[in-house]
């Protein structure tokens, strides 16, 4: 608390010669040194020879609030200000004791009173702040800092009290700004550094928060907190070796810290060490059994080693445990889509949505969904909540432009298309373009370079530009994954004008470096993209493929990125010519399928190209596959050439392969 009108200490006086103002400053140098029994005796004295001496009376009733007696506290002080009604520390102090006590109105009251007397006190400012702050005044609070911080710039205690109410506030640019002045006037406390960390997380100012974060353990190490929301960001910035370093930091420090045991749960599922994951979760749940959020999160672990039934139960505990958890119903929705439980996964997500209607993650599990299932109509609506699902990690292009979804007139117009998923999404969905053309639009394509050479021969388009490139001036724009929205696409009335893509003169050379053949030429795609979030499921090893090298065929790799165990077998077996290495784009690839009788092929871009080619394609579709190759049927609309063959409740390759082993022995057949 502030005091002014505080003497230097004296010298102490024999009793002889004792008067108030020497018992008096005799007081004050044992009240700055803390002794503070000594001091009230001197206070008190000073009273016996002057019991109207006011600062006496003031510090006694500090003393007094120190040792919580706020009733006698307030007595003193109050008689201190009868006694001299024109000093504004007394009412300060006595309206920080109002305030303690609750009394807001009298608190208030007292502030007036102190800054009518010294406008230009700073203390009183900060303290009237508190107050309005208590009353959730928080615009005049604010005011009532800044007008502090004008009277004294570098005053660290109004800077802080503005950026905490801020921070709470969520007005994260503004408490910045005030963290930053804070932080250069020291000394600086770790919790200025955490609380700035704090802020510049929910800006998503990931590395500037984890500098901050690192600050403050410079200052205070040993702060399990700090070690845990470090930890949190760098699990954001996706570097998780780091980040259960943390973690782990933190639990040494607090053995029973569940928030950090729970993190680094979560860090080791993303790690794929699901086994070490479970008894992290297993470790955090003997000190917290009835957390829902561990027993969702465990059951994510379980799910991700396809231990559904265990899952599931989990998840239904969580929800036990606290009904209305969204997280919950939604993955457990994917759970039971897992298990191939549809309409139960859809109940699920409703469950989710009826919770948290903004919650985009289950609005994009529902459109799949939806999509897997045949009402397009209501997944394509549904779909465009993709672009506020964090787990995707798109971002919606910035366009002063409008979007287009299907109502403006584009006759005469430029429309920009832009690639916003995968590459195989984008082969896919090429197909609206001439549709477009057909409109009287002027289509510029903006795609990933890998596509740009293999997209120059589509019908309908008039520009072409690689993304990171600066397009032309355009009307109007549109992602690519919305255009079967702005179409109104049902499995009715999906384009059907196959082959859309085409690679001109670039196949004859391929024709003449192939040669004539009396086998069918068979090309063979087993992996995906490893980063692929279901690559676990759809990628198959090479060698689980080898009984479809016992037909009578010629077969040819396209695999172009070949992981280390697949290349061992490749370079063992002499029937498969590796055509890889030669693989420089989407366009050769396309050069190849064009010259080739079938290709058989996993779940990935390839299958795209070869479907959009007009070429005969089979594909290798795990138990629950993509949604665009929705259930049980052995065809595809996006596809006439295309031939599904899928993995039975056993979930397994072998059997998927013997399938196809034995459509390739009639196919075979055929072509002789």
């Amino acid at each position: 608390m502030s005091r002014q009108r505080i003497g230097a200490a004296s010298s102490v006086g024999n009793k002889k010669n004792a008067s108030p103002s020497t018992s008096y400053d005799d007081g004050v140098r044992h009240f700055e040194l803390g002794r503070m029994a000594v001091a009230e005796q001197h206070f008190r004295r000073a009273l016996a020879l002057d019991p109207k001496h006011a600062d006496s009376l003031h510090l006694l009733g500090l003393i007094q609030a120190q040792a919580g007696n706020l009733d006698r506290a307030v007595e003193f002080i109050a008689e201190a200000i009868r006694n001299d009604p024109n000093i504004a520390d007394y009412f300060s102090n006595l309206g920080k004791l109002l305030r303690r006590q609750g009394k807001r109105e009298e608190a208030l009251k007292s502030y007036d009173l102190a800054l009518k007397l010294k406008p230009d006190a700073v203390d009183p400012w900060i303290r009237l702040g508190d107050l309005l702050q208590d009353q959730k005044r928080f615009d005049e609070a604010l005011l009532s800092y800044d007008h502090a911080l004008t009277l004294d710039p570098q005053n660290a205690e109004a800077a802080l009290h503005a950026a905490l109410l801020l921070l709470e506030l969520e007005r994260y640019e503004a408490a910045l700004v005030k963290f930053d002045i804070v932080q250069t006037i020291p000394p600086v406390h770790a919790g200025v550094f955490y609380n700035r960390a704090v802020c510049l997380s929910r800006l998503a100012r990931w590395e500037e928060a984890a500098e901050s974060y690192r600050n403050a353990l410079k200052i205070a190490p040993q702060q399990h907190e700090t070690h845990n929301n470090l930890g949190m960001v760098l699990f954001e910035l996706r570097r998780f070796a780091e980040a259960q370093k943390h973690f782990r930091r933190a639990i040494e420090i607090k053995p029973d810290f569940v928030p950090a045991l729970n993190n680094l749960g979560n860090t080791r599922v993303d790690l794929k060490r699901f086994e070490e994951a479970l008894s992290v979760f297993d470790q955090a749940l003997l000190q917290s059994p009835d957390l829902a959020e561990l027993h969702g999160n465990k059951a994510n672990a379980l799910k991700a080693v396809g231990r559904f039934d265990d899952a599931l139960a989990c998840y239904d505990w969580a929800i036990g445990l606290k009904p209305n958890y969204p997280e919950a119903h939604n993955n457990r929705g994917t759970c039971l889509e897992d298990m191939m439980r549809m309409s139960e996964a859809l109940f699920s997500y409703r469950n989710a949505l009826a919770l948290k209607p903004d919650y985009a993650e289950a609005h994009w599990n529902f459109a799949l969904n939806r999509l897997r299932l045949g009402d397009l109509k209501t997944g394509w609506v549904e779909s465009e909540w993709r672009w506020k699902c964090p787990a995707l990690q798109l971002r919606q292009r910035d366009c002063v432009q409008p979007l287009w979804l299907g109502a403006n007139e584009i006759a005469g117009k430029t429309l920009l298309l832009h690639s916003d998923q995968g590459l195989g999404d984008s082969i896919q969905f090429l197909r609206y373009v001439p549709l477009l053309a057909a409109r009287g639009a002027r289509v510029v394509l903006e795609v990933d370079q890998a596509l740009h050479e293999l997209c120059s021969g589509l019908p309908g388009v008039s520009q072409i530009v690689s993304k990171g490139e600066a397009p032309p001036a355009f009307d109007f724009h549109c992602p690519l994954g919305s255009l079967p929205l702005a179409f109104d696409t049902t499995l009715a009335t999906i384009p059907q004008a196959v082959p859309y893509l085409s690679v001109g003169d670039k196949a004859k050379a391929w024709t003449d470096r192939l040669g004539s053949m009396k086998s069918p030429r068979v090309g063979l795609v087993w992996a995906g993209n490893p980063n692929h979030k279901n690559d676990r499921n759809r990628s198959i090893p090479l060698d689980i493929l080898l009984p479809l090298l016992d037909v009578e065929a010629r077969f040819f790799s396209l695999q172009k990125d070949v992981r280390p165990g697949d290349a061992a077998v490749l370079c063992q077996r002499k029937d498969i010519l590796d055509l890889g290495p030669e693989l420089g784009s989407f366009a050769e690839t396309a050069a190849i399928i064009q010259n080739l009788d079938l290709l058989i092929t996993v779940d990935t871009s390839v299958a795209h190209l070869a479907g959009a080619l007009g070429r005969p394609v089979w594909i290798l579709l795990p138990y629950v596959p993509d949604w665009r190759w929705q259930l049980i049927r052995t065809d595809s609309p996006w596809y006439p050439t295309a031939r599904l063959f899928r993995q039975s409740e056993t979930r397994d390759w072998p059997s998927v392969v013997d399938q196809a082993v034995a459509a390739l022995q009639v196919f075979g057949q055929r072509l002789l």
